[in-house]
């Protein structure tokens, strides 16, 4: 069952060096077999509630693939610089 690692931006950009660190750092650790980039940063329209400064969506084979992205130690060096730049949730969902 496909799962799916969404990434909301509940503010915008507070500090750009962080954003470019984070996206130097996460460059480093390569394509990911698998995964698909669903959304990236697109025009957003909120129809519910307050809705979020921008989006990611990023579609993997199954849960376990999804997490094993995630927990990578690129990944999470690069976590950090993220943290910093604004302020993010951060989900994992399961496909139909």
């Amino acid at each position: 069952m496909a799962a799916y690692i969404i990434f909301t931006r509940e503010e915008p950009i507070k500090d750009a060096d962080a954003m470019k660190a984070y996206q130097e750092t996460n460059a480093k650790g390569g394509r990911t077999e698998g995964m698909e980039a669903l959304v990236v940063y697109g025009d957003l329209q909120g129809l519910e509630g307050e809705a979020p400064d921008g989006a990611v969506v990023l579609k993997f084979e199954n849960r376990e693939k999804a997490l094993e992205w995630y927990n990578r130690p690129i990944y999470q060096e690069a976590v950090k610089h993220r943290m910093k730049a604004a302020h993010y949730r951060v989900f994992l969902v399961d496909g139909l």
